[in-house]
């Protein structure tokens, strides 16, 4: 069994998948997020588009996104 302390829940995070998608994006060092609604990722760019540093663009289809990107 793993006892979790005190001091490694400081340290670390839950989150969900898509979450940690978008942290690992971020941490990486992307600055430009693009998607478009209505597929299971959306969610990343939702989370990406938190993070001061990176700009979320949302487009109508999968054509806009490659092109801004």
């Amino acid at each position: 069994m793993n006892v979790i302390s005190k001091a490694d829940l400081e340290a670390k995070a839950l989150m969900s998948g898509n979450e940690a998608v978008a942290r690992g994006v971020w941490e990486a060092g992307a600055r430009v997020g693009c998607a478009y609604p209505g597929t299971p990722s959306t969610e990343i760019l939702e989370n990406l588009a938190t993070y001061d540093d990176i700009h979320a663009h949302w487009s109508v289809n999968e054509k806009t996104s490659l092109e801004v990107a």
